[in-house]
C-alpha cells in the first residue's frame, strides 16, 4: 500500500452540494466555528460555483479572485486547510494537451491567491471516453490518472507541500458493484495513481447509513492507500423538503485509523449545520466510546440560544422534538419516532378503543403546531428562512392530524367526513412532482411498483 507523503488527518467540511453556494458571511462564520471545534479543513467545492464545473476553463474575475483570496487568508489566520476543487469531467478531453494547460492555468491563478491545496473531481459525469483518449488511455481510469499525475507533480513542483486529493467517477460501493467507470476501474487507480494522492469514498451508498471498519479496509486495499471520506450523511441537495439536524453516527471511532480524512458535506443552507458539525467534530476528538444521542443533546442545547423569538420561549424540550422531525436521511428521532407509532396505532385502531391514547397523541400534534408558528417569530431571520418551508409542512400536517383526531373523537361513528380548510384538493399535497410520486410509490424492499388507478378524479 502506497504511503502518504502528507500525513495530516483531514477534518473538517466540504462545500460540495449543489445549489446556491453558502455567501462570504456563512463562510467566515463556519471558519470561526470550525476553529473553535478544531476541524483543520474546508474544501472548496461548490457544484453550482460556474466556474468550478461547468465553465471550469474560465478563470476568475478579478473580483471573483478577490473574494477567494479573502476566504485563503481566513483560512490560514485559522490554521484551517483551505483546499480548491475543480470538476473538468463533464467536457474534459484527457488527450488532449490543451485542456492540461487550461487545468494548470486554473491552478496557477489560484496558487497566486495564497491557496496551496487542490483537488480534482471526476464525480457525477458520464462514465465513457472519447475516441480519442480510447486510442491513447485505454480505460476511463487510465485517462483520468494520465491527467491527474501529471497536474500532481506540476504542482508539487510549484508548492511542496500540497495535499491533493482526487474524487473517482465510482465513488461508493453501489456504483462499484454496478463498475461503473468500467471494467477494474478502482483497482485501476490504485495501482496507477500517484500514492502521494488521497482518494475520495463516501462508503457503501452515495449517502451511507453506515460505515463499517472492514468496509474502509476492504476499499483502501483496492485503491492502495487509505480512503479519504466524503460524508453525506448530513446532505439535503436531493431533497428540498428536508434538512438533517441528526448527530453523526454509524461511524465507529475505530474508523478514524483507516482513514486518511473524515469531511462532511452537509446542508446547503448553512445555518442548519450547527448540530451536524458539532457532532462531527465530537466525534473525531472523542476517546473511548462514542454516544451519537448524549452527542446531539448537547449540540441542540448548544443551539437553543439561536431560537430566541420576539414572543412565547423556545424551550429544549419543544427544540428535541422538532429536531428529531428531521433527524437523519434513515431515521427520525426517538422523540418524533414516538409521536409517529403513537398517532399510527390509534389510527389504525377503532374509535372504541382509542381511549386516552387520543387525548395524548391531539396533546402532542398541537404541541408541535403551535411549536412551528412560534418559529415565525425567531429574532434570527436567517436560520427562519432556512427553515420556514419546512416549517410550515410540518405544522400543516400536525393541524390536520389534531383536527382529525378532534372530530372523531367528538363525533364517534357518527362522525362525518373529515374535511379541512387549509388541505383543498390539488393544492396541498398537489402539483406534478407529488402526482408522479404517487404514481411509482417506493416499497419498503426500494423497490417502485405501480399504485392503483387514482378513483378520485379531482386529484388527476
Amino acid at each position: 500500500m502506497g504511503t502518504q507523503e502528507t500525513p495530516a488527518f483531514l477534518t473538517g467540511v466540504i462545500e460540495g452540494f449543489y445549489g446556491q453556494p453558502w455567501s462570504e458571511a456563512e463562510r467566515f462564520e463556519l471558519f470561526d466555528r470550525m476553529s473553535g471545534l478544531r476541524l483543520n479543513t474546508y474544501l472548496y467545492a461548490p457544484k453550482d460555483d460556474l466556474k468550478h464545473r461547468a465553465a471550469w476553463r474560465e478563470c476568475y474575475s478579478s473580483a471573483e479572485a478577490g473574494h477567494l483570496r479573502k476566504l485563503i487568508r481566513s483560512c490560514d489566520d485559522r490554521q484551517i486547510h483551505f483546499i480548491y476543487a475543480l470538476s473538468p469531467g463533464l467536457d474534459i478531453r484527457y488527450a488532449r494537451h490543451e485542456d492540461l494547460r487550461f487545468l494548470q492555468d486554473r491552478f496557477t491563478q489560484m496558487l497566486s491567491l495564497g491557496c496551496r491545496h487542490f483537488s480534482l473531481f471526476f464525480d457525477d459525469i458520464p462514465d465513457r471516453l472519447d475516441a480519442e483518449d480510447i486510442e491513447q488511455q485505454g480505460s476511463l481510469a487510465s485517462a483520468q490518472c494520465h491527467v491527474t499525475n501529471r497536474l500532481f507533480s506540476w504542482l508539487r513542483e510549484r508548492q511542496p507541500g500540497a495535499r491533493f486529493l482526487f474524487c473517482p467517477t465510482a465513488y461508493c460501493g453501489r456504483m462499484r458493484q454496478a463498475a461503473l467507470g468500467g471494467a477494474n476501474y478502482l483497482p485501476t487507480l490504485g495501482r496507477e495513481l500517484s500514492p502521494g494522492i488521497d482518494v475520495f469514498w463516501t462508503g457503501p451508498e452515495i449517502i451511507s447509513r453506515n460505515i463499517t471498519v472492514e468496509h474502509i479496509q476492504e476499499i483502501g486495499a483496492v485503491l492502495r492507500r487509505k480512503p479519504l471520506i466524503w460524508d453525506n450523511l448530513h446532505a439535503n441537495d436531493y431533497d428540498g423538503q428536508r434538512f438533517f439536524c441528526g448527530p453523526y453516527s454509524g461511524r465507529p471511532p475505530e474508523l478514524r485509523a483507516e482513514a486518511s480524512g473524515l469531511l462532511s458535506n452537509p446542508n446547503t443552507e448553512f445555518p442548519l449545520n450547527r448540530v451536524a458539525l458539532h457532532t462531527l467534530a465530537a466525534f473525531v476528538h472523542c476517546k473511548g466510546d462514542w454516544d451519537p444521542r448524549a452527542s446531539y443533546l448537547a449540540a441542540m442545547q448548544e443551539w437553543l440560544p439561536c431560537f430566541e423569538t420576539t414572543g412565547q420561549t423556545v424551550t429544549l424540550e419543544d427544540l428535541i422534538l422538532f429536531g428529531d422531525c428531521y433527524y437523519l436521511p434513515y431515521e427520525e428521532g426517538p422523540e418524533a419516532r414516538s409521536l409517529y407509532c403513537q398517532a399510527r396505532d390509534l389510527l389504525s385502531r377503532p374509535l372504541s378503543a382509542w381511549g386516552d391514547q387520543a387525548a395524548t397523541v391531539r396533546a402532542r400534534a398541537k404541541g408541535m403546531k403551535e411549536f412551528c408558528f412560534r418559529l415565525t417569530e425567531l429574532r434570527d431571520r436567517s436560520l427562519f428562512y432556512s427553515l420556514w418551508r419546512r416549517l410550515w409542512e410540518l405544522r400543516e400536517e400536525m393541524d390536520l392530524l389534531e383536527r382529525y383526531i378532534a372530530q372523531k373523537a367528538e363525533h364517534g361513528q357518527e362522525a362525518p367526513t373529515v374535511q379541512s380548510d387549509f388541505h383543498l384538493p390539488g393544492t396541498f399535497r398537489g402539483g406534478m412532482v407529488a402526482k408522479l410520486q404517487r404514481l411509482l410509490p417506493q416499497q419498503a424492499d426500494g423497490s417502485f411498483i405501480p399504485a392503483a388507478v387514482a378513483k378520485s378524479p379531482v386529484l388527476e
